[in-house]
């Protein structure tokens, strides 16, 4: 065994035995309990950070502790392929998306090898491979034959410059976020899946799901939102309207419809079209909305704008002619593209008919205060539910009566009934670009939309294509589009849109389990491994990630494909890497952010940072606070260099210490220092251990049932670590459990060694603990020191240490002594003495002789196990 711990050496000898007896390649197993454990998968991006490497890392300790207990593991990994990244690559580096996704790849496996995770790499993916994305083409076809797919038109950000759609978040003041242009809403046909179809089970389900977070149940059940309200028919005027019809409004407040004084339309309603036909202004103001944004969340923020219209609509229990609004603030994609304006009752539509001098008619008395019919200024008082005024025959009666009521009456003129309604939207799949899965659809005139038959299928993505960032290449090259009609055989057009790539995300956790499988999507051996037992990832896909996947996975049940319904049994989102950040003011007051490696730091007697100066020059630099690690804040760490400098062992080790997985981990080079020197100690207590220790247990016959009281105590310490550690890996404590083998190699460092004999006993196996207990943290130094200091070949196949419950029991304790409540002094008494024999102790201890000064005592409260208080 060699005497320096050499972390490059050991890590990989290691990692090369692992590769050669494929280690964690695993297959089903009947006879044992199955664990499948996963984290979300990356994508290639070039480089790891220290995102993906916390993540992995909780799940490899995880796998590897598992492993232990006896558990047939799964951990794959794969890559999550298609998307935006890869097409702006290829236009700042003249590469095609395919080139540069590979490359990336390639390197980015090489890191995870690198740090020793317990990877089936047989099962590898990339969803960007026709072998992948060909049954998503499959499923998509079988989905769109049971009416779970289906092309509609849909409100879009269009970039009339880069000839593509753009998300919410790209869109910069009205501005695309790359060409500049002005933005135009258009309507396009896009494909939609049929979520909503399952919006009741996917919320139902959420309360049958214990090991899931709270917070991210929280955040589903809000992004589902269902409500219990009314459908409300607004007819409308037929002499200014020139036709027939009802506008349609869905609201939670039907009580306030007496209260309703206008209406509100978005500027794709078709009466706001209809209006706008002779009247320039309108619909001037209509293409300045579509210009804005379509996100729900825009609406907070934006300015709320309005034009009135000549249309009017009759309210459906007092026939009184109301005005048509077109707002900014009514979005077409949500409920039924239009509001009735309760101005007394809603922040909202109070502020609209402030600002445009609309009537505001108060019919719900506030149970805080009472208020005029002119409601100024706005209280959250006016929201709240209460009794009825104002409003007719409905005064008096309070939320639900009224509703009941109101809807009644709604129902008897055919204008209305109380519904159910969801913030859910169907999920829009349809996406203008290259990179991407292609959507297995033909267009054809006379047949119309055919799906692709199983035969032709996967529609193969080229991939050696330029993108130039204006409108998809797919659309542009006739050798992909042009094709016959499946039906009738006439000549077609392909379709040249991709998926959105949740989509691929969606499944890649089932095709897992049978990745080899040419020729199904998923075969048998998925409902062995599916659900997943552990899935970890950010907090950030808890509500769009996650809920695709358990849509996905309920339609592939649905398809008879899969037995599960739900994806991932427990759920765990790790918390950021935060580190600090420092930055000068540069031209034009933007900040030129600086690397913290590059920055030397003065700290206070707390240890914060209280000055900061640039390395290369010594001048100060402003200290920006912590932030999570990020390219834009320079604050990063670079995995790699960590690494070479390190070894895998010390960054895994950092990273499982330094904070609950749950938790924010705020990095300190000062703490990557105190792993290492922890794993430098470990390393040499296991070759004085081989060098000095093994050698007297060879020729001894002490064993640990038989050690002197003074090492009898440091193996009931160590025992009690351990089944702290125990409990602590089941609530996914880790920090704690390293915690935990810190302090268990403090106790085998001081325990005494006089007996040399009895201490080597000691040693073999509270180290045999210690080593066993950081093998899923550090895997590559507990290999070697279990295969150098004689405990096995495998640690892999060793067990996980239990405490003893023999090592545990005391046979003598100590109390602390208090005199009138003051700690004076202690004392050691059996551990099963009776309170009787604990005060007589007590009252003999030099304590009590000292300082109860000669008066007899009054009281004597013993408190088991702790201490003896002696009242004089």
């Amino acid at each position: 065994m060699q005497e320096k711990y050499a972390p490059a050496e050991i890590e990989t000898a290691a990692q090369q035995q692992w590769e050669q007896s494929e280690s964690f390649r695993v297959t089903e197993d009947a006879s044992r309990p199955k664990y499948y454990c996963l984290s979300m998968f990356p994508y290639p991006s070039g480089k790891l950070h220290m995102g993906h490497v916390r993540n992995y890392t909780i799940g490899d300790v995880l796998a590897r502790h598992y492993r232990m207990r006896g558990f047939n593991v799964l951990q794959p990994m794969g890559w999550d392929a298609f998307g935006m990244p890869a097409e702006n690559a290829a236009i700042q580096n003249n590469v095609p998306p395919a080139k540069w996704t590979y490359a990336n790849i390639d390197y980015m496996k090489g890191q995870l090898k690198r740090l020793g995770f317990a990877i089936d790499w047989s099962r590898e993916l990339a969803t960007c491979k026709p072998d992948y994305y060909r049954w998503e083409q499959w499923l998509f076809t079988r989905l769109f034959e049971k009416g779970l797919i289906y092309k509609k038109l849909g409100t879009v950000n269009w970039d009339p410059v880069d000839e593509t759609v753009l998300a919410n978040e790209q869109v910069i003041d009205g501005r695309g976020w790359r060409s500049g242009a002005l933005v135009e809403k258009r309507e396009i046909p896009m494909y939609y899946m049929k979520i909503t179809a399952y919006a009741d089970e996917l919320l139902d389900a959420l309360d049958g799901m214990p090991n899931w977070p709270e917070q991210v149940k929280t955040m589903q059940r809000n992004w589902i939102g269902r409500s219990e309200g009314v459908e409300i028919h607004f007819p409308y005027d037929l002499t200014t309207v020139g036709e027939s019809g009802v506008l349609k409004v869905f609201t939670t407040r039907a009580d306030t419809l007496m209260g309703a004084t206008y209406v509100a339309v978005a500027a794709e309603h078709p009466l706001a079209t209809l209006a706008a036909h002779d009247d320039p202004d309108l619909a001037a103001f209509i293409e300045e909305c579509k210009r804005g944004g379509v996100a729900e969340a825009d609406l907070a923020t934006m300015e709320k704008k309005g034009m009135p219209t000549r249309l009017r609509v009759e309210h459906p229990l007092t026939g009184e002619f109301m005005p048509v609004w077109v707002a900014n603030y009514v979005l077409m994609g949500y409920g039924e593209g239009a509001v009735m304006a309760v101005p007394a009752h809603d922040e909202r539509d109070f502020a609209f008919a402030s600002k445009y001098r609309l009537p505001i008619k108060m019919v719900v008395r506030s149970t805080r205060d009472a208020y005029a019919d002119t409601v100024a200024p706005w209280q959250d008082a006016y929201a709240e539910q209460g009794k009825l005024v104002n409003s007719g025959k409905y005064d008096g009666l309070h939320f639900q009566d009224a509703v009941d009521a109101i809807a009644t009456d709604l129902e008897a003129k055919g204008l209305g009934a109380k519904r159910t309604q969801y913030r859910l939207r169907d999920w829009g799949i349809s996406r203008q670009r290259y990179w991407g899965c292609p959507i297995p659809m033909i267009h054809c005139d006379d047949c119309g939309d055919v799906p692709v038959p199983d035969e032709q299928l996967p529609v193969v993505l080229p991939e050696n294509v330029e993108v130039t960032g204006r409108g998809s290449p797919l659309a542009k090259m006739p050798s992909f589009y042009e094709c016959s009609c499946p039906k009738c055989g006439k000549p077609a057009r392909r379709e040249t849109d991709t998926m959105d790539t949740f989509v691929e995300s969606s499944w890649y956790f089932l095709r897992y389990a049978c990745a080899d499988s040419a020729t199904a999507m998923v075969d048998e051996r998925v409902n062995y491994w599916a659900p997943v037992d552990q899935y970890i990832g950010g907090i950030e896909h808890a509500i769009l990630h996650l809920l695709y996947s358990r849509f996905f996975t309920r339609a592939m049940r649905d398809c008879g494909l899969v037995q599960a319904s739900e994806p991932f049994t427990n759920l765990l989102t790790q918390g950021m890497v935060v580190a600090e950040t420092y930055y000068r003011d540069g031209e034009g007051g933007r900040k030129q952010w600086i690397n913290p490696a590059d920055v030397d730091v003065d700290r206070d007697d707390k240890g914060r940072i209280v000055a900061a100066r640039l390395k290369a020059d010594g001048q100060a630099v402003t200290i920006g606070g912590i932030e999570k690690m990020a390219k834009s804040k320079n604050n990063g760490v670079d995995p790699q260099a960590l690494v070479d400098q390190y070894g895998a062992d010390t960054a895994r080790f950092f990273i499982i210490f330094a904070a609950p997985p749950d938790q924010q981990l705020e990095w300190s080079d000062s703490g990557v220092e105190g792993a290492s020197r922890f794993l430098r100690r470990v390393w040499n207590f296991g070759h004085a251990y081989h060098s000095e220790m093994l050698p007297l247990l060879a020729a001894s016959a002490v064993t640990v049932d038989s050690l002197p009281p003074a090492l009898a105590d440091v193996r009931r310490e160590i025992h009690l670590h351990l089944k702290q550690a125990n409990y602590d890996f089941a609530k996914h404590q880790f920090n704690t459990v390293a915690s935990a083998a810190m302090k268990i190699l403090n106790a085998l460092e001081r325990a005494p060694r006089a007996e040399a004999a009895a201490h080597a006993a000691l040693a073999r196996e509270g180290f045999g603990i210690l080593v066993r207990l950081l093998a899923p943290i550090t895997p590559h130094i507990a290999q070697a020191l279990w295969q150098d200091c004689g405990f096995g070949n495998d640690i892999l196949d060793a067990p996980w240490p239990e405490p003893l419950e023999a090592a545990m029991k005391q046979d003598e304790i100590e109390l602390m002594v208090q005199i009138n409540g003051k700690l004076r002094g202690s004392i050691k008494v059996a551990a099963d003495a009776s309170k009787p024999a604990i005060e007589a102790v007590a009252l003999a201890s030099e304590a009590a002789t000292k300082f109860a000064e000669g008066k007899p005592p009054r009281k004597v409260i013993v408190v088991p196990g702790r201490l003896v208080n002696i009242v004089v």
